[in-house]
């Protein structure tokens, strides 16, 4: 609709307006705005022009999404500076929320993530297991059902650092959110993934917004986060791939009877592990646990094991201050010797120079003395 106020009667000038107008109704027809005013003078005459699109304004359109999405990334940023200004792990003041920075690039290593969903704010992180790549962004979300020992490289500068969020998966409260499901979701039609990475919906992007804007006050991380993290769980485990963690907690598939020999590892790598006990823990046959626990975890139940012992001893050093022998000794590794060339087989570096690469990468601060906790148990 145009309307048009007072004016000279020349054709001629009448024409250049028209012009104009064409013009803007063609850039306003592109554009999210539903209203533009032209004011035109000429000889002292005002010519108002109140140019209305020919579809009515809707919030929701691409263009509007798009000034939305960035005014929320921005936000994001924001809240990242506050609670998480200097590179590394961040542990949130909830427990089970960690927030990562990075503001330069690192390079493909081993890693092992604990049963979590990894939410990415900005940046680009690749996972490889076996000759899978999981790709995740701001677009993108990773889900790891279990623990899985995999590689991964991040994409991070300092105008750009790289800033995620990873929610520890809690199985009781996955539990209690599938007693509630119980009545609304189906058996999983194929056998699920133990990660994967899937698109970041617009509910999903609001709570994880609404989780770091309770963590920045005490008050509100203590009253309201743990509800929006519950949130968080909810609308992965109703999305497109949440029957990997159903399964995983449930153990009515192969799946499942894997995941609990894994949280068996976990629960007792320092111990004495061997096939037999694992495959009794999955109450599966020896043939059938060992092609079984290779197709979720690329690898075979000893490699696992064996990896498992070596990033936990990482971390003891790292984290606790342990010198190689007596991480070895705590991870159930009987020879230093054997312990340092396995290590240096993993990580490409002696425990020694991996732990000086360790800390120069996330700027830890000293060791801390942590009395040891079991995560992972058997769920019945």
């Amino acid at each position: 609709m145009i309307r048009q106020g007072s004016h000279g009667r020349s054709p001629q000038r009448a024409s250049e307006y028209l012009n104009v107008l064409k013009i803007c109704l063609k850039l306003l027809g592109q554009s999210a705005l539903g209203c533009l005013m032209l004011n035109f003078r000429h000889y002292s005459l005002a010519r108002h022009y109140i140019v209305m699109s020919p579809r009515p304004f809707e919030p929701s359109s691409p263009s509007a999404q798009s000034v939305a999405a960035g005014v929320a990334q921005r936000r994001l940023i924001e809240l990242f500076d506050v609670l998480a200004p200097t590179p590394g792990m961040t542990r949130s003041s909830l427990e089970g929320v960690s927030l990562m920075r990075a503001n330069s690039p690192m390079p493909r290593m081993p890693v092992m993530y604990e049963p979590s969903i990894v939410i990415v704010c900005q940046g680009r992180k690749r996972g490889y297991l076996g000759d899978q790549i999981f790709q995740y962004d701001a677009q993108q979300y990773l889900v790891l059902s279990v623990p899985l020992p995999f590689e991964c490289e991040t994409e991070a500068s300092t105008e750009e650092p790289f800033l995620g969020i990873s929610i520890r998966v809690d199985l009781t409260m996955v539990a209690e959110l599938l007693m509630a499901l119980n009545e609304t979701q189906g058996a999983a039609q194929n056998e699920p993934l133990g990660i994967y990475s899937t698109p970041l919906d617009p509910a999903l992007s609001s709570a994880v917004q609404r989780l770091l804007d309770a963590l920045v006050s005490p008050l509100d991380a203590r009253i309201l986060a743990p509800g929006i993290v519950r949130e968080i769980c909810y609308r992965v485990l109703t999305g497109e791939q949440g029957d990997a963690i159903r399964a995983a907690l449930t153990h009515q598939n192969h799946f499942g009877r894997v995941a609990k020999a894994l949280r068996r590892i976990h629960a007792d790598y320092h111990g004495v592990l061997d096939v037999d006990t694992l495959a009794a823990e999955a109450g599966m046959s020896l043939a059938v646990f060992h092609a079984q626990f290779k197709a979720v975890t690329a690898t075979s139940p000893m490699q696992y094991v064996k990896t498992t012992r070596l990033h936990h001893a990482r971390l003891l050093m790292v984290q606790d201050g342990l010198n190689a022998g007596a991480a070895a000794a705590r991870v159930g590794y009987e020879s230093a010797s054997q312990f340092s060339r396995e290590f240096k087989r993993l990580f490409g570096l002696s425990p020694v120079d991996e732990v000086k690469r360790m800390r120069v990468i996330y700027d830890s601060p000293p060791p801390r003395i942590v009395k040891p906790v079991a995560r992972y148990v058997t769920a019945v």
